[in-house]
């Protein structure tokens, strides 16, 4: 069987079903995770002062036994780290793979999007933030093996599978998993991260996924620590190593806040780095705020401020610089950056226009577009249906 974690501690957990255990005990990890979420993990290493160290993320959370972490869904149990949300979501949906946002990731795709809970950041803008802030495990209300959703993506047409909604890599093994499953019956898998990792565990994250999107979420240290709560420096670690160090195809987004990243000058220094670390053709998704969670006394986002964002990023030697969360015809529009012919038009996830061999390469002047294509566009425009993905462990 090639996922086998599922089983590790499920009769533990059905001993203790029912049970009402005093809070910050290891009786409580167990009766609040679903039966079968809880496995055992890889990345940590037990302190001096008997407490247990997560070495998944550069969070570090130190943990007695009974503690979650800062995430959530990692906790002590027993003298180890074990996630308790493997084979749970938050539910299921086909989306355009744009949506992620992927633009140049097999367009006009149906991608299979699921979440779990929690997440290693706590970034006072989250739009996801019923979810990724969730602390209550009746969020997790659909139960998926990975073979159910490799199956049930293949059933639908879905060319990927997507980690979305929180970050994947708190749910480390799952997605593994998943991805594994995925890749036996020819689905791809795609990761929508914030790219807060160690370099060990990332290193076989990244082995099972096809593309990625990056949340770049600013580029100063002052808006990381106080704004996320985390730090610049591993995300450009991450960056840059998928950029050199792996076949993953990865896009790039920043959501500009009115007043705290959306200025010139940050926008000038975070477009330069890109080029000059990661090259030229790495696409950027500049997207709009909107008010939410604990950060409700900023403006949305004009799309003036996106404009202006996308124009320094071309100026600055980018080929693919778009904006996102508004309708924008021109800040949608991958041109040809040889002949500057436009080559796929799009209306928010909608493509209106495909001016591309199957292979990628412009009608007008045979210039290779970068990114993964295989044929004409798939047709799935800008639909969301959410879908069912059973698991017999509901039965």
């Amino acid at each position: 069987m090639l996922w086998p974690r599922y089983h590790s501690l499920l009769s533990v957990m059905e001993s203790e079903a029912g049970a009402v255990p005093p809070a910050g005990t290891v009786n409580t990890i167990l009766s609040e995770s679903p039966p079968g979420a809880v496995v055992p993990t890889r990345y940590w290493h037990r302190l001096e002062d008997g407490r247990i160290q997560c070495d998944l993320c550069p969070r570090a959370c130190r943990l007695h036994d009974g503690q979650r972490g800062m995430c959530f869904v990692r906790a002590a149990l027993d003298g180890e780290v074990v996630l308790t949300t493997y084979g749970r979501s938050s539910g299921f949906c086909i989306d355009p793979i744009e949506k992620k946002p992927l633009n140049h990731f097999l367009p006009g795709t149906p991608v299979l999007s699921f979440g779990t809970a929690g997440c290693n950041l706590a970034c006072r803008f989250c739009q996801n933030w019923d979810i990724s802030k969730s602390r209550e495990v009746d969020t997790l209300t659909a139960a998926a093996l990975p073979e159910d959703i490799a199956r049930v993506a293949a059933a639908h047409g879905c060319r990927s599978v997507a980690f979305t909604y929180n970050d994947p890599v708190i749910f480390h093994e799952y997605a593994i998993d998943v991805a594994q499953a995925c890749r036996e019956v020819g689905v791809k898998s795609v990761a929508v991260t914030a790219g807060y990792v160690c370099p060990e565990p990332r290193v076989e994250f990244y082995r099972y996924m096809d593309a990625a999107n990056v949340d770049l979420k600013g580029f100063t240290e002052e808006f990381y620590h106080s704004t996320c709560a985390a730090h610049l420096a591993p995300v450009l670690d991450t960056l840059e190593y998928l950029k050199h160090e792996t076949s993953v195809w990865f896009e790039i987004t920043t959501l500009l806040i009115p007043g705290l990243n959306d200025s010139s000058a940050e926008i000038e220094s975070l477009t330069r780095w890109v080029a000059d670390h990661l090259g030229t053709d790495v696409p950027i998704h500049f997207t709009a705020f909107h008010p939410d969670w604990r950060m409700l006394d900023r403006p949305s986002t004009p799309p003036a401020t996106l404009t202006r964002a996308r124009e320094i990023a071309r100026a600055n030697g980018l080929r693919y610089a778009y904006t996102g969360n508004v309708h924008d015809l021109e800040g949608g529009t991958t041109p040809c950056h040889s002949c500057g012919s436009p080559v796929v038009i799009r209306d928010w996830y909608e493509i209106l226009d495909w001016r591309l061999t199957g292979e990628g390469r412009c009608l007008t002047c045979g210039t290779l577009c970068a990114g993964v294509f295989e044929g004409p566009p798939g047709r799935w425009g800008a639909r969301r249906k959410p879908v069912a993905v059973g698991s017999d462990r509901d039965a």
